[in-house]
């Protein structure tokens, strides 16, 4: 399975937050937020900061989804 952060990119948008305001609040390096719109791995502990600041939880930031080129059961 792969994750796909575009729930995240949505809800800042809602909450009128830039990628810079969310990078400051959150307290993490440039280099995440690539991480994060590439569908990359990012820490627990990155994705829990984003929580704090966005106050909600996982599943409201990220949806795991299947890896192109892999069957469903």
């Amino acid at each position: 399975m792969a994750v796909n952060y575009k729930k995240l990119f949505h809800l800042m948008i809602e909450k009128n937050l830039s990628n810079s305001d969310l990078q400051r609040k959150a307290g993490f390096s440039g280099n995440i937020l690539t991480r994060l719109k590439r569908n990359r791995y990012v820490s627990l502990e990155s994705i829990e900061s984003i929580c704090r600041v966005l106050e909600c939880g996982v599943d409201d930031i990220l949806e795991f989804v299947p890896e192109e080129g892999t069957e469903n059961g």
